[in-house]
């Protein structure tokens, strides 16, 4: 982030390189509520968080038309803190989490959005399903019996790498899948794809939706 810019400013600009059908999810973990009504001064309205005690309590101070999202590892125990408000989580990576979204969204007579975390990265520390799995998922008998969530696209992280061949091969091979999997369930339209450092590289292999932070509201302060 030019330290010159505001955050209004770095959205504009963010915005402004977008294509239309990309959905902008801004960031917002760890940020004060001032930098965040900033944002939403500026036309934003698609928060991310990754922490559901912090989405909490900026849902109560914040206005109400926020969409918020949980882009972070889930805690199946926290789920019912967020589940009359949440729109859309993000990192679902396994069978046992979307049921119990399903028995919290229920609860609170709501549809919970949700895409299911697709392992791309090499690393051992980046969660997710094999597609295998989701395919199981999709298709099993267990999973259509869920009435209050609804699988609306996958997600995807990339191993934490400076080798932007490598990236793209995993966000491509996402896209192959994601693209295969949408032409047999038609409620798939989402790819969440991309971040800050690779957004643009994201977007050329099929992202419908990219998750920025830094570049919207500058690098974290904290040290720790």
């Amino acid at each position: 982030m030019n330290s010159n810019m505001s955050i209004s400013e770095n959205l504009k600009n963010i915005k402004n390189s977008l294509p239309e059908h990309i959905t902008l999810v801004a960031v917002s973990k760890t940020k004060p509520i001032a930098d965040i009504q900033e944002a939403y001064d500026a036309g934003q309205r698609i928060f991310g968080e990754n922490k559901i005690q912090e989405m909490v309590d900026k849902h109560h101070e914040m206005p109400k038309d926020i969409k918020w999202q949980m882009i972070g590892h889930l805690q199946r125990n926290k789920v019912k803190y967020m589940a009359h408000f949440v729109d859309l989580i993000h990192g679902v990576d396994s069978f046992k989490t979307l049921k119990e979204i399903d028995k919290q969204a229920k609860k609170h007579d709501r549809i919970i959005n949700c895409l299911l975390q697709a392992k791309i990265a090499e690393e051992d520390s980046k969660f997710g399903l094999p597609f295998t799995t989701i395919e199981e998922i999709l298709a099993s008998e267990e999973f259509i019996a869920l009435k209050n969530i609804k699988v609306v696209g996958l997600m995807g992280m990339s191993t934490f790498t400076d080798d932007t061949e490598q990236i793209k091969n995993e966000f491509s091979n996402l896209n192959s899948f994601f693209i295969t999997l949408s032409n047999q369930y038609k409620t798939l339209n989402t790819l969440s794809i991309g971040m800050s450092g690779d957004y643009p590289l994201a977007i050329d292999c099929g992202s419908t939706m990219v998750r920025i932070g830094s570049a919207i509201f500058g690098s974290r302060q904290l040290t720790n």
